[in-house]
């Protein structure tokens, strides 16, 4: 038996979380080096300054993250004297900043907490960054020893955040139960792979339980039992899974046919400039049903997107049919499918998209 051990996320969650910055934080030092993304600073920097105005923390710098996850941003803000000053690094924004910060985090032995200000995914609870070239094309994920130590999940933020976020986060949310379930299929799995993969099921049902009222309450700005639901299994459940589920720091219990649909779609600059991660993976988690042939959960979850505007067509994510056709290669060969229970060909992929077109 292997000694081996196990980090997870801890977080507060709600209007107020906030007001928890010192009592968490203040054990790590006194200097805070705030780095995000140019709308999300705008949506919290006052809020966190206001939340320590009379502790004895004090902010730096704030820092624009540099607009992609890459290891040449990364590269950037290790020299920049705000954050050669600070103690501890705020990461705040959506998937792409907080990443940035996490990856830098690492690289330089610094803390970091996470501040999302979107619900579109899990980067503020777990220890992985998925990183990009700066063109915007996927290059790798980068695996981080711990995942960050704190996340304030401020409900508010989010509440009143653009509802295309939480809408595309949904998509991404319920891929990693039905990623993980594939790819774990016959394998005698470890414990924390075991529990990885239970845990992974609360990505889904809260999303298709409460995801349409959601999306309205986000669209009026409410804070709701639903809106937190959802947020709550984007954020957090979809966290603590992926850090269970990517303990090897690989990928085959962690992704699969949905993402490898998603990255290799990357190469068309329309993904990367109109289209969000989890409204992409969205389509790629029809495309895996299909192709493995859950019938009832691809009834449900069609009729989920067709409620919810998420993609069932090529033509809603500005994809040709010959455009997708130039990519089943790449989905096929994907690391993402590497550890699958079968061989994913690609007739089977072009019979899936291929039904999906000719549905109403």
């Amino acid at each position: 038996m292997e000694n081996y051990s196990m980090y997870f996320p801890s977080y507060s969650i709600g209007p107020k979380v906030y007001d928890k910055i010192y009592e968490v934080c203040s054990s790590y030092g006194k200097k805070i080096v705030c780095i995000g993304g140019k709308r999300a600073l705008q949506a919290a920097e006052h809020a966190i300054r206001e939340a320590i105005k009379n502790t004895e923390l004090n902010i730096t710098g704030v820092l624009w993250y540099g607009g992609e996850a890459s290891y040449e941003n990364v590269e950037a803000l290790k020299n920049k004297t705000e954050v050669k000053q600070a103690d501890m690094i705020f990461a705040v924004g959506g998937g792409k900043a907080l990443d940035t910060g996490k990856a830098l985090a690492e690289q330089i032995g610094m803390p970091v907490f996470t501040f999302p200000t979107i619900a579109s995914n899990c980067a503020s609870t777990t220890a992985v960054a998925i990183m990009y070239e700066n063109s915007g094309v996927f290059k790798e994920p980068y695996f981080t020893e711990k995942p960050p130590m704190h996340a304030f999940i401020h409900t508010e933020i989010l509440a009143n955040a653009p509802k295309q976020y939480m809408w595309a986060g949904m998509g991404d949310t319920y891929a990693k139960y039905y990623e993980a379930s594939v790819s774990s299929r016959n394998d005698e799995l470890p414990h924390y792979l075991e529990l990885g993969v239970n845990v992974s099921q609360m990505c889904v049902e809260p999303v298709l339980k409460y995801g349409e009222r959601a999306l309205g309450d986000n669209e009026a700005g409410k804070v709701s039992k639903e809106l937190e639901q959802v947020v709550l299994a984007i954020v957090v459940s979809t966290g603590l899974a992926s850090n269970l589920l990517t303990k090897e720091h690989t990928v085959h219990y962690n992704s699969g046919l949905a993402h490898a649909v998603f990255y290799s779609l990357t190469v068309y600059p329309q993904i990367e400039e109109r289209h969000l991660h989890g409204e992409v993976v969205g389509y790629g988690v029809l495309i895996l049903l299909l192709c493995d042939g859950q019938e009832e959960e691809f009834q449900k979850v069609y009729e989920f997107h067709k409620k919810t505007n998420l993609p069932t067509k090529l033509s809603q994510i500005e994809i040709t049919r010959d455009e997708f056709e130039s990519i089943l290669t790449s989905i096929r060969n994907r690391s993402d499918i590497a550890h699958y229970p079968y061989v994913v060909t690609e007739e089977m992929i072009r019979e899936a998209y291929e039904r999906l077109e000719a549905l109403d």
